[in-house]
């Protein structure tokens, strides 16, 4: 491996075979945190579980990766980004037969945590790793490659598994990693750099990882108990063990000098906001994408391809706006463009939920192609001003929380599915619409906010 600077990057031969490998592992994760979704019903037959309980398979794999993803992150500073990546790249390959393997929900649960672990490996050190592999003067433009590789990837699942579901069952679903993996992990040996240089005094604090995990797992679990209508006295023990640790973790971290959980950055205030309008579209894109399928299918009566199909505009509308949103943050305040785009998601969103009986094909394609353009305009413009808000030497933290909000806010998103169709069995997919829109206003007025504050705190 030639030595690098930090500025300098890798020379383009290994440059592009290294954001190759980045782009295939970081894909094939973030896709699969969405990719079942729409054979979710035709799971839950085979399996004999019921739609609610079948969110599990979702959850699963976003609940392993919220609780581990930081401490991974962490660690990728302490051992090297590389080590990290390529371990998940393992992990995450071979669990992906075991999913496809499975013969029950249990164990299709089980194997969806150990799979999550290894997307919470890519994840959490893929923006170090372009850090290193990108010159310091091109590093937008490595950058612009992930978000778009993340938002297309989180909303390209249906269209991936329809296209999949059209020729196999969907245990082929998780099969399909096995080549890519396989893949990308030649890539990686050959082409990612190791860190120029690891971190010095820096201690791995195992009460601060044992407190994340608890306190992100009580939180879906809280979520989830109180979705699936669990015991009200379970549910406020969950509650209060939530406060308690959740508490004396964020005081630890506001007293370690490496903190875990980089929550100080929480004081930037247009870094804080960007942060929460990430949450909020983030689970309004899964309220919609979880949901709309049992719609499609179940009340439409639309086979597994035709609904992924269905689903397709909304990433493509994504993929077109996207680019056109990494351009304009360079004229127009990233605030005022995710204002803008929240209000088309919003907009979009409400207009599913207010489908009529028996809608034509073309009523379903323009709202997602509306809610798709909505979220790329306002997704790519977003995580560029998390990032940039943040200190240049925190930009490990930064991306250590946009990747906690974007899962946080997907798998409580998850979770709210099975909460709408418990309380609404027969009309949980108009609910679930109606609260996706709900979000998505929130997050306009929140983006709304930003304006008045500074375009980047740190260039």
């Amino acid at each position: 491996m030639s030595a690098i600077s930090v500025n300098d990057g890798l020379p383009v031969p290994q440059r592009y075979g290294a954001i190759l490998a980045i782009a295939l592992g970081i894909t094939v994760a973030v896709l699969d945190g969405a990719i079942a979704n729409v054979a979710l019903p035709t799971i839950a037959r085979e399996l004999n579980a019921s739609p609610a309980e079948s969110i599990w398979i979702v959850n699963a794999y976003q609940l392993a990766i919220i609780i581990s993803l930081l401490s991974l992150s962490f660690i990728g500073d302490m051992i090297g980004y590389r080590r990290v990546y390529q371990c998940g790249l393992v992990l995450f390959t071979c669990t992906s037969v075991f999913c496809a393997l499975s013969d029950s929900l249990t164990m299709l649960t089980i194997a969806r945590v150990l799979q999550g672990f290894g997307g919470a490996a890519l994840m959490s050190v893929n923006t170090a790793l372009i850090r290193i592999i990108y010159p310091q003067r091109h590093l937008g433009r490595g950058m612009g490659i992930n978000s778009l590789i993340v938002a297309v990837s989180s909303a390209a699942g249906p269209t991936v598994a329809a296209a999949i579901l059209s020729v196999a069952s969907w245990k082929w679903l998780f099969l399909i990693n096995v080549p890519v993996g396989i893949a990308a992990l030649c890539l990686a040996l050959r082409f990612l750099p190791d860190n120029p240089q690891k971190s010095q005094g820096q201690r791995f604090d195992i009460p601060s990882a044992v407190m994340n995990a608890l306190t992100f797992g009580l939180l879906i679990s809280l979520l989830s108990g109180f979705a699936q209508g669990q015991n009200g006295t379970l549910l406020l023990v969950e509650l209060v063990l939530l406060l308690i640790i959740g508490t004396l973790f964020i005081r630890r971290q506001l007293r370690l000098p490496f903190p875990l959980l980089p929550v100080d950055l929480l004081r930037i205030p247009i870094f804080a906001l960007s942060l929460g309008t990430s949450i909020c579209s983030f689970c309004a894109q899964m309220l919609a994408m979880v949901s709309l399928p049992f719609y499609l299918q179940n009340v439409l009566g639309r086979s597994e391809v035709s609904t992924g199909l269905l689903l397709t505009p909304w990433p493509l509308a994504t993929m077109v706006m996207a680019p056109i949103a990494g351009r304009l943050i360079e004229r127009v305040h990233a605030g005022l463009l995710g204002a803008i785009g929240l209000a088309m998601f919003a907009s979009g969103l409400f207009a599913l939920a207010l489908l009529p009986n028996a809608p034509a094909d073309a009523d379903v394609v323009w709202r997602m192609m509306l809610c798709g353009a909505g979220f790329g305009l306002f997704q790519s413009p977003n995580n560029h001003t998390i990032i940039s808000s943040a200190p240049r030497n925190r930009s490990g933290g930064a991306s250590g929380m946009l990747g906690t909000a974007r899962l946080l806010g997907q798998t409580s998103g998850a979770a709210l599915v099975a909460l709408m169709f418990n309380l609404f069995a027969n009309h949980g997919t108009h609910f679930s619409l109606l609260l996706a829109g709900s979000f998505a206003t929130v997050a306009t007025v929140v983006s709304a906010l930003r304006i008045r504050q500074p375009r980047s705190v740190h260039g």
